[in-house]
């Protein structure tokens, strides 16, 4: 079977539809994108945002030196994968039906059927008598049917004529209805009625002659067959049975008929699969009944091949989804190895952001969304496949004129958060990201709001009823969050606990605890406005005073306000920088203000034609937990990474959630959250009053969160007393920057 600029021969079974695999590539920037003069640096490294949802592909010809496929939403020419190891014939022709396994046959759409042997070369031609149509192909073998509904067989003469066979052997009055090539170039199915029944039979291809096995089936019965099964609507019969041998009849399970290989019958696509099992390709053995799995985690594209095999697609998940080849085994049972893997479908990133080395995207899967994310090292090339953060979720809220939907914000501690709202307008906060199956949620009770910031367990919400701000708190542990504080609305960022607001004179800024509702600091940027925009990470403070206005960056810990350059896009402080995009010049501009002076350059040009016209968060995000910047790029789905090249802060302690268990089990570990302000490798030990150490603990932050969990054993196994326990956290920075961060306290077991 191969395609032709006209029209294509393929077996009705195989070229079915299929759910394929979705395969995560990343990589290091080979090609980068566009960027604007010699100053601009490249990016490190590029991720593409792939589909959850399998690959519907089809097959477009199959044979025994390999096959063709392709999307099935694509109309391409197909993906071409070549058996190893496969040895040619030594002849091949029309003569010898046995080769007809590896012959691509074109119909050009009139009376010609060009045909190439693929492993030789060697190539025939068959031409269709005036009178007769053209109704399949099988190997070096042309089906026909004339005008009075006699099937014929046709092949190449060795002069370039065209022999014609004659189909013998059909009931008087008989009327074929479909011709269906299998796992076998000796054999066609011809499927026929006669005064109203339906029946099934084969005709030899060498001489022939036909033979009807089994009557009384659907009027477009499923049909499989090899040299040595004949399967028709669930029923079977062997090929050399004696005449009048009744077929064999099976009760359906509710699956198609695959392919019949060796002994054997393949059956997959399951109408109904119990609830936490996947689809499975199954055999059922013709002579013994017995049942077993040829390939668990299987569905989509599957059916037979002319070598009296089959293919079909498998795998542990959507990143390791391949087609798997077949192959009849001595003793009628199958073998089976994979051939080739099928990436995914690309699919668009509807939002974007990045937190403590991980960058996290929304993408649309089938009738909702799933965010994805990808682990960055500390340069911010790609280290890992995509992964699945989220169980499936609804539409995000997309207000009038969002340009970026949903608006994704990453919380630093493995959490991304992003707005609903339900049919009855209720909206809440989501909160979601450690794993495929939480979610967290605050009813807002407003609408139309905007996530303003986001670190950590808070969640800055601003609503849309003019003078509602709150804080959302997703403490550790909890199944739902809660509002922590309901205010006035005011410009206002988060960082850790600390909730910052325009101070009570022009140019101030103070910064209040959200665990003790007091004021912690008021710092004086010495600007005669009150800011309109406030953000905070580490110790410095971003504000500005509008478009117009002058801007800063006040570093609490130099005490001092470093200028940085206005506009009217948003901007983004990340550690140690500020990144804004220029909406004229599609530029990301970048100024640095580690050193105490404002140094500005262009780190990426976006291009010109969005994908994504939001700003920050929405084609471009930073990473304030690190030293990172990501944007989405001209290619669908592809999204692009820069590194700031800013020194990152020392490592510090934003938050911490201990507590003093009661009892703790393997099943309910002791389960403390420490929250960093950059990723960390870490090291926790606890030690009894007189400092001997019961249990070491190791592991990495999950973004820049150590959650480690202690199920009260000691390094030997044995379970800890109850009693009072010193834990100290060493935390080393991941990206080698500063120095180690040293924490100590106490719980009591018990």
């Amino acid at each position: 079977m191969t395609r032709s600029r006209n029209k294509t021969i393929r077996s009705r079974r195989l070229a079915t539809a299929v759910v394929a695999g979705a395969a995560a590539l990343t990589g290091v920037a080979g090609t980068s994108p566009a960027q604007a003069g010699p100053a601009v640096p490249a990016p490190v490294g590029f991720v593409t945002l792939r589909s959850w949802e399998p690959t519907s592909v089809s097959y477009m010809w199959a044979g025994a030196s390999g096959f063709q496929w392709e999307p099935r939403t694509s109309a391409g020419s197909g993906t071409w994968v070549d058996y190893p190891g496969f040895v040619p014939p030594a002849h091949a022709g029309p003569d010898d039906l046995a080769t007809g396994t590896d012959v691509v046959g074109t119909w050009d759409g009139g009376a010609k059927v060009t045909q190439r042997h693929r492993s030789t070369g060697v190539t025939a031609t068959v031409t269709i008598p005036a009178g007769q149509t053209y109704k399949a192909t099988s190997g070096w073998s042309v089906l026909t049917q004339d005008a009075s509904g006699t099937p014929h067989v046709l092949r190449a003469a060795a002069d370039g004529s065209t022999t014609d066979l004659p189909v013998t052997g059909l009931p008087a009055g008989a009327r074929p209805t479909g011709y269906v090539p299998g796992g076998s170039v000796r054999r066609a199915a011809i499927v026929y009625t006669l005064d109203g029944t339906t029946s099934v039979g084969l005709v030899d291809l060498g001489d022939g002659t036909f033979r009807t096995y089994v009557t009384g089936v659907a009027a477009d019965p499923p049909v499989r067959f090899n040299d040595r099964w004949l399967v028709a609507d669930w029923r079977y019969i062997r090929v050399d049975a004696a005449p009048g041998t009744q077929p064999t009849g099976m009760t359906p399970w509710g699956a198609e008929l695959v392919a019949v290989v060796g002994d054997q019958l393949l059956t997959g696509n399951p109408t109904f699969v119990q609830g936490g099992t996947r689809p499975a390709l199954t055999a059922r053995s013709l002579t013994t009944g017995e049942t077993r799995t040829v390939l668990a985690n299987s569905s989509g594209g599957m059916g037979p091949t002319p070598d009296g095999g089959a293919l079909a697609t498998a795998g542990t998940s959507s990143l390791d989804w391949n087609v798997h080849r077949i192959t009849p085994t001595a003793d009628g049972g199958t073998a089976t190895e994979k051939v080739a893997q099928i990436p995914a479908d690309r699919i668009r990133a509807e939002g974007l952001a990045m937190a403590g080395g991980e960058l996290f995207l929304d993408g649309r899967q089938g009738n909702g969304h799933l965010i994805s994310s990808f682990a960055l090292d500390a340069a911010g090339v790609p280290v890992g496949p995509q992964t699945r953060r989220s169980p499936a979720l609804a539409d995000p809220t997309c207000l009038p004129g969002d340009a970026a939907c949903p608006q994704l914000e990453a919380l630093g501690d493995g959490h991304v958060v992003h707005l609903f709202t339900d049919s009855s307008g209720r909206e809440y906060v989501i909160e979601t990201g450690l794993d495929t199956a939480s979610l967290q949620n605050v009813q807002t009770g407003d609408h139309g709001g905007r996530i303003a910031g986001a670190t950590g367990r808070y969640v800055l919400y601003n609503g849309g009823t003019p003078g509602v701000q709150k804080i959302v708190d997703f403490p550790r542990g909890a199944t739902s969050g809660r509002v922590a504080l309901s205010r006035s609305r005011t410009t206002a960022a988060l960082w850790g606990t600390v909730l910052w607001t325009p101070g009570s004179t022009k140019g101030s800024i103070t910064g209040h605890d959200l665990r003790t509702g007091r004021t912690t600091t008021t710092v004086t940027t010495g600007a005669h406005c009150t800011p309109t925009d406030i953000q905070a990470v580490n110790s410095r403070l971003y504000w500005s005073c509008g478009a117009s206005g002058p801007a800063g960056v006040y570093d609490r810990a130099a005490k001092r306000n470093i200028p940085v350059p206005a506009g009217p896009s948003p901007a983004r402080l990340g550690d140690g920088f500020l990144v804004r995009e220029n909406r004229t010049t599609h530029e990301l501009v970048l100024t640095d203000v580690h050193t105490g002076t404002a140094t500005t350059r262009v780190v990426a040009v976006l291009p010109a034609t969005d994908q994504n016209t939001g700003a920050g968060n929405g084609r471009w995000a930073v990473d304030r937990f690190g030293g990172q910047i990501a944007y989405l790029g001209a290619t669908y789905g592809q999204v692009w990474l820069v590194p700031s090249g800013v020194p990152t802060s020392p490592l510090a302690q934003m938050d911490v959630q201990v507590y003093s268990p009661s009892v703790i089990t393997r099943s309910a570990p002791w389960s403390p959250v420490w929250q960093l302000n950059k990723p960390s490798t870490w090291t926790l030990t606890l030690a009894t009053p007189s400092g001997t150490v019961r249990r070491t603990l190791t592991g990495a932050a999950t973004g820049a969160a150590v959650r480690p969990a202690w199920d009260g054993t000691t390094d030997s196994g044995a379970a800890a007393p109850t009693g009072t326990y010193t834990w100290k956290l060493t935390a080393r920075p991941r990206d080698g920057q500063g120095r180690t961060l040293t924490l100590t306290g106490t719980i009591t077991l018990g």
